[in-house]
Formats: structure tokens, sequence, C-alpha cells
């Protein structure tokens, strides 16, 4: 058996490596309304709490709301349109997949991109791999993560329940969701964030690779310390 019977992760920096296309649409956006680029670190530090506050975070500060907003729509049709120009699996992510599926662990994602962007990246680049997916819907009265709205709702989908399942993502915004779930967190060091920023954040746990990820979900290894 399994050591987790559900793994719900995060999508952006866990599963797939967006930078380079969330760093260009918002460029594209921001350069459209006059406003100045920002470098790769900055988008990087930015992401993780959904588009609108990215957005906030890149826009010069003080800008208007009606500006910031038009800002915002900008970026949504960009990225619509190029979401996936640069996007890919971290290596080893499908092999990973594949093995939990065969192992019979039931398998989300949860992320507070758009849903718009979050469902067409799974179907295309991990088709058939999820039970459950979901991306920002707050206008449905789900809270974006921290909040444990959104792992709640994908339990609700899959039939499962929190006690034997194990939050896997790569930022503070994860570690925090788990905590709220009340569940155990799995932090990558591959994606958005440093070793250091996760441990600061308090991460009990860091797996380097996918393949060491896959052997604490399934019960083969210990899980390694922070």
């Amino acid at each position: 058996m399994p050591a987790y019977a559900t793994a719900v992760f995060d999508l952006d920096g866990t599963l797939l490596d967006t930078l380079e296309d969330l760093h260009l649409s918002t460029n594209a956006a921001l350069a459209a309304h006059g406003m100045a680029p920002r470098t790769l670190d900055e988008v990087r530090r930015f992401v993780g709490n959904g588009i609108r506050l990215l957005i906030h975070r890149a826009v010069p500060a003080g800008t208007p709301a009606d500006r910031e907003a038009a800002v915002y729509e900008t970026f949504c049709a960009h990225y619509a349109a190029h979401c996936e120009d640069h996007t890919g699996p971290y290596p080893g992510i499908p092999e990973l997949l594949a093995h939990l599926r065969a192992a019979g662990v039931a398998l989300a994602v949860v992320s507070n991109k758009g849903d718009f962007a979050v469902q067409e990246l799974v179907e295309r680049q991990f088709p058939g791999a999820f039970d459950a997916v979901l991306g920002e819907c707050e206008d449905r009265g789900i809270r974006k993560k921290p909040a444990p709205d959104m792992v709640e709702a994908a339990l609700a989908r899959m039939g499962a329940d929190r006690s034997g399942m194990a939050y896997v993502g790569d930022s503070e915004v994860d570690i925090q969701t788990a905590a709220n779930v009340g569940c155990p967190c799995l932090s990558v060091s591959w994606g958005f964030r440093s070793r250091a920023q996760l441990v600061e954040a308090g991460a009990t746990t860091i797996v380097n690779t996918p393949a060491e990820l896959e052997r604490v979900l399934l019960g083969d290894a210990p899980r390694p310390p922070a």
C-alpha cells in the first residue's frame, strides 16, 4: 500500500516550469500600458497568489485601480495565447505521475492560476493523469490558497478525505495551505523558491527530485528532513 492514498499538487513550480511564459506575458501586459518591464527574478517572487496579485505586484506602486485592471485583462489575453510557448513538465514529473497512478494513488491539482489556464495546461501536458483539477475560482465561493477550500473541493470531487493525503508544493503559500488543511506538506526544492526560503517559511519535509518525492509518497523511503 502507498504511504499516501491521495496526493494533491500545486502546479506552477511544482509540476510545470511556467516561469518564462509568466514573465513574458507580464512584460507584454506592462508594455501595452506604457509601464516598465520586470525582471525574471521579480516575477518569480511575485507568483504564487494568483494572477491578480501578480499584476498588482508588477505594476508601479500607486497605479490606479482601473489601469491595474486593464493590465490584468491584457495579461490574461496574452497568457491564454502563449501559456505553452516555453512551458513544460520538470524532468521526471511525467514518470512520477504514471508511477503514482499505477500504485493507485488518487491525484489532484489545485492552483491559484486562473482556471482557464490551469485546465488547458493540465489537459495538454498531463492528459488523463489527474482525478480533479482546480484553478482559481473564487467567483464560485471557493477561496484561493492558502485557504483550505480548493483542496477540500478537490477531495470532495475525488471522494477522498484529508486523513490519507499529502500536499505537494514549492512555496510558502503551499506550506500555509497544507497547515490550513491539516495535512503533511512535501516541499519541492526545484521550483520558484530556494531551499532557504522554504525552511524560513516552515517547511518540514523537502524533496530534491521527483524520484525522491515518489519514494516518499509510496512509502519506499523515510521522509527527508528540511
